[in-house]
């Protein structure tokens, strides 16, 4: 192999205009496809497989009741209730208000309604006194009014005399976009349109009113928009920091140069490659880009760290290439056959996620190494950098050499105690695999979420199970309402009022009161404004009349409130009496119209509800679906996989976001374990090819797993969870352990000692901080998972340097004595 990689980099390198011209053209060609193909699914359910039992009923689920996926679900909060549903019982004792106001909606027929209210109490004291509370809201609201607020009245806490509870207070809007797949953010126009409607109407005008959005497709749009934010600048600081170290290393442009050419030139091939195996990207896989950056400079800065040393052994350009060629390639080549393997090792695995990464991110490690062994040295033969005066390697660390040698047990005793450390707290670690977890809870599709979940009547952490029929359904329900972790369940039959006999004969006594007043002969024409001013003028007089001859009681001192407001309302500025008119009339007329709704209520039936509420119940083939509330609100995984162990018990086949957070955990800890162990058999096994002596085999790895134990150990002991992005430093602590390791054993193994102080050892250093950099940017990305990846990654590489660097020297001195 030596002699094979020393022919093919000298080749190329006397052949430079030709390879060159062909890596041009591939890289250009790749990078027109990948621009054109360019896509990202972001939704995190796609990252397992569908094959998977558990991902096959949800599949099955979507299938019956293909309108409720992609929804996107426009969340408004109003500050009245009238705005929601009115209670016919309170309404029934506002009889003698709603009668003028029917007839003449406006704040000209709520004047006229307090005027006919007072006048009529007067001549009962308790009756009087009982309108303290109303007239005392009414005081306070239009008391904010002079202030310059905005504030928000509700006619049914005025006739009550309760605060509405706060689902009241909350509407849906369930919408089933047309999604664009062609864009980055597929609903991004449904979205937009609903945002107009919504400023078409005034809502976002209303200060009082909140509209929001949430659901899976603005979810996953945001989370694309999260991703994408900041990216170009982190990576233009990425780009530069990577740029510094590189002159550090190498200190020529003429260098470097070539080494960002050949990465750029392989970055777009296997960006094309995972397009084209894909079709898209995942949360997951579009790391590949740091990832192959951070990896393949390793190859870039090996080989031409070892170039530099030839060359300043020996001087001419071609002959440092080749020999860089035959020293240092197959190093190069059994670590990116090991990184690779390590990335394919994900390939058969359920967790399709990180099996895409894998075989995008292996792929791009051949390409990676096939271009630092042809593009590179080619471009290293046009840019023709000038000649090597001094010693490529760290004089100064031969102190440190010397220490590392003669404290060796030292330095194995205590990697010993780090190893043992890091597994006693491992017990501490934790997994978390909640996609909610590793989004931004900033964002608006997000933090509405987590607003719903903190109410058991609107989370969306519901658990659904189907049933052959309606009747199994409700029997099922019944079930598992027993359960105490579940709050409540529902089928379509939920929807049916129960003991309509006894409510119709209430509805019934009430509309023969209301339907007169509701259902005026005549409604007055809107009054203008100085039919406004005498109306409040009207009212102000007969309050303070009515708190003049009933004097003493609670009624008499909200009277007299309410006049001094209305009178200050009615010689005030114009604009005054237009926000009084805002803050009352809307909610009447709203009051009204759901009142003259109530009283048409008639006999309810299953098959006489809505088709667009039964479809959302019954699938086409009959079967039934039952949708279950947890006792708990909240995002928390604990109790929501008590709630989901506990439905299991009696529904074994439900499916939902609990489930699915709860099985996704034990699938992708079931890939890594299967994954990590094809990946250690298939790195011994080339390390065995390799070296054929199972004692470098063994020393090659024994660092790997000290710096893998204590990078687990640390999360332990901080509380890092594990989730299933960060997941993935793992794998490539195992790529990266394994290639720094390899450079070292053979440079041993080839009889060189003093590894500090070598050409190879400012390599690894310079190459380990580039890549750490590379990762370092995912750690400044403004998406939780990213950064969270970036993070772990980071960390792990520190520790796979310190043993790289301390560790392995040591131990390697150890079996010298030995020999």
């Amino acid at each position: 192999m030596q002699a094979l990689i020393a022919r093919i980099v000298a080749t190329c390198a006397w052949n430079r205009w030709v390879v060159i011209a062909v890596a041009v053209i591939a890289g250009a060609g790749a990078l027109a496809y990948a621009a054109r193909h360019f896509a990202i699914d972001t939704d995190p359910t796609h990252l397992i497989a569908e094959d998977v039992a558990w991902r096959q009923r949800e599949v099955a689920l979507d299938a019956a009741f293909p309108h409720r996926t992609d929804l996107i679900a426009v969340v408004v909060d109003a500050p009245t209730p009238e705005l929601a549903e009115l209670a016919t019982t309170a309404l029934t004792e506002a009889q003698p208000m709603l009668g003028p106001m029917a007839a003449d909606p406006s704040v000209r027929g709520v004047m006229d309604a307090v005027s006919r209210v007072v006048d009529g109490a007067q001549a009962d004291p308790a009756q009087f006194d009982a309108l303290a509370s109303p007239l005392s809201r009414l005081a306070d609201t239009l008391e904010s009014v002079l202030a310059g607020q905005s504030p928000s009245f509700s006619w049914r806490e005025l006739f009550d005399g309760r605060a509405p509870d706060r689902r009241e207070l909350r509407r849906f809007v369930l919408v089933q976009p047309v999604l664009d797949y062609r864009a980055l953010e597929p609903g991004e126009k449904a979205t937009k349109a609903i945002r107009e409607k919504a400023h078409g109407l005034g809502l976002d005008a209303d200060s009082r009113i909140r509209v929001r959005l949430t659901g899976p497709t603005p979810l996953a749009d945001e989370e694309f928009a999260t991703l994408a934010d900041g990216a170009a600048l982190n990576g233009a600081l990425m780009l530069g920091a990577v740029l510094v170290l590189l002159w550090a290393a190498l200190h020529s442009w003429r260098v470097i140069v070539p080494i960002v050419a050949s990465l750029a030139i392989g970055l777009a091939v296997t960006a094309a490659f995972g397009l084209f195996a894909f079709g898209t990207f995942n949360l997951i896989s579009v790391a590949f880009a740091a990832l192959f950056v951070g990896l393949g400079v390793d190859f870039g800065i090996q080989f031409c760290v070892c170039y530099r040393a030839h060359r300043h052994a020996g001087g001419d350009l071609h002959r440092a290439l080749r020999d860089a060629g035959g020293d240092i390639g197959p190093s190069l080549a059994l670590a990116a056959t090991s990184i690779a393997a390590g990335f394919y090792a994900f390939l058969p695995t359920e967790y399709r996620g990180v099996s895409a990464l894998g075989a995008i991110a292996g792929t791009g490690m051949i390409v990676a190494f096939v271009g630092s062994i042809t593009v590179l040295p080619a471009m290293l033969a046009l840019t023709r950098p000038p000649g090597e005066p001094q010693p490529i390697g760290y004089a100064a660390l031969a102190p440190f050499d010397r220490f590392l040698l003669k404290h060796r047990r030292a330095v194995l005793t205590v990697a010993a105690l780090i190893a043992a450390g890091s597994v006693l707290v491992l017990p501490r670690l934790t997994f978390d695999f909640n996609p909610l977890h590793l989004r931004r809870a900033e964002v608006e599709s997000v933090s509405t979420l987590l607003d719903l979940m903190r109410d058991p009547d609107t989370t969306p952490n519901t658990i659904d199970v189907l049933a052959p029929t309606l009747q199994e359904a409700k029997a099922l329900a019944e079930r598992l309402e027993r359960l105490p972790e579940v709050d409540h369940a529902l089928t379509l039959a939920s929807f049916v009022p129960s003991q309509q006999d006894e409510k119709l004969a209430l509805i019934g006594d009430a509309a023969l009161l209301l339907d007169p007043v509701i259902h005026p002969a005549e409604v007055r024409p809107p009054p203008d404004d100085g039919e406004i001013k005498r109306a409040m003028q009207r009212a102000a007089q007969a309050l303070a009349h009515a708190a003049t001859s009933r004097p003493g009681g609670g009624g008499a001192a909200s009277a007299k409130r309410l006049a001094e407001a209305l009178s200050t309302l009615a010689q005030g500025d114009p604009a005054l009496r237009v926000q009084a008119r805002t803050t009352l009339v809307p909610g009447l007329t709203a009051l009204l119209g759901q009142v003259r709704s109530v009283m048409q209520a008639r006999r309810v039936a299953v098959d006489q509800l809505p088709t667009e509420l039964r479809r959302d119940w019954i699938s086409t083939d009959g079967r039934a679906r039952v949708e279950v509330f947890p006792r708990a609100g909240g995002n928390d995984n604990a109790a929501l996989a008590a709630f989901a162990t506990a439905v299991r018990t009696v529904a074994p086949d439900a499916t939902g976001a609990p489930v699915s957070i709860q099985e996704s955990s034990r699938t992708i800890v079931r890939a890594f374990v299967e994954a990590g162990s094809w990946a250690l058999a298939a790195i011994i096994l080339l390390l065995a090819v390799a070296l054929r002596r199972a004692r470098d085999v063994l020393v090659t790895l024994a660092p790997l797993l000290l710096s893998g134990v204590a990078t687990l150990g640390l999360c332990a002991a901080v509380g890092i969870p594990l989730d299933f992005e960060n997941i993935i430093a793992l794998p490539l602590l195992v790529g990266i352990g394994v290639a720094f390791n390899i450079y070292f054993v053979m440079a041993w193994r080839a009889g060189r000692r003093d590894l500090l102080q070598s050409s190879l050892a400012r390599a690894v250093i310079f190459s380990a901080l580039t890549t750490g950099t590379a990762f370092g940017s995912l750690w400044l990305s403004h998406h939780p998972g990213t950064a969270g990846m970036g993070r772990l990654l980071a960390l792990s590489l520190a520790f796979t340097l310190a043993s790289t660097l301390t560790f392995l020297p040591a131990l390697l001195g150890s079996l010298d004595t030995r020999d």
